[in-house]
């Protein structure tokens, strides 16, 4: 066959392939081309479960080493006023928070160190489970951190050490002297880690809201 005749075949068979009376579909003038699939949403940077761990270290390190400033340089019961309001101590805290159970037998040393051992596995776990919700990952590394820094203290000293203590006026209804009880950094990171955690329930309640 000559190149002529396979020219009008070829083009033949595209004439073919149409529908006979049906134009093929074009954009109408001037219209913008059709938007490309979204692509995946970015958001943002995920710590790992190794970044929580080194946060939670960095706590117990600044709590283990304020304590030990405050083991070497204050006597038992000393106090030295910083301002009208905010004292450093030297108090000894044998029981949990508030002096609960501090006058066991000495049972209670080792039930709250089991007891933090084992609440910081569990939280070990729910970063795993939940390693997308930086907030809640933020919160129970904190309260990790605080009770493995206390922990510390229960296994080298048989207590823990508290130094930081405030007095205010509105207090004295409850606290004699309008004296807060002595606490620790640890203390601080469970407090902080326990405010985060209500904030991020109420963040959570709020989206299902919406």
């Amino acid at each position: 066959m000559s190149a002529a005749g396979s020219d009008r075949a070829d083009a033949g068979a595209e004439v073919a392939t149409a529908p006979l009376g049906v134009e093929p579909a074009t954009a109408p003038p001037g219209a913008e081309p059709a938007a490309a699939p979204p692509g995946p949403v970015r958001t943002g940077w995920t710590p790992g479960l190794a970044f929580w761990l080194g946060l939670a270290v960095v706590v117990i390190l600044a709590d283990q080493a304020t304590k030990a400033l405050v083991l070497q340089r204050f006597q038992f019961g000393e106090v030295q006023p910083v301002t009208s309001y905010f004292n450093l101590v030297r108090v000894h805290n044998s029981g949990a928070a508030f002096n609960f159970l501090a006058s066991a037998s000495g049972w209670q040393r080792w039930f709250f160190v089991v007891l933090g051992v084992v609440v910081s596995g569990f939280i070990v776990w729910m970063i795993r489970a939940h390693g997308q919700q930086r907030l809640f990952c933020f919160a129970v590394t904190m309260i990790m951190g605080g009770a493995l820094g206390n922990v510390a203290d229960r296994l080298l000293h048989g207590y823990v050490v508290d130094f930081l203590q405030f007095r205010f006026g509105f207090l004295e209804p409850v606290f004699h002297g309008g004296y807060f009880p002595s606490f620790n950094l640890a203390d601080s990171a469970i407090t902080l880690g326990a405010g985060c955690l209500i904030l991020d329930e109420l963040i959570r309640m709020r989206r299902a809201r919406a």
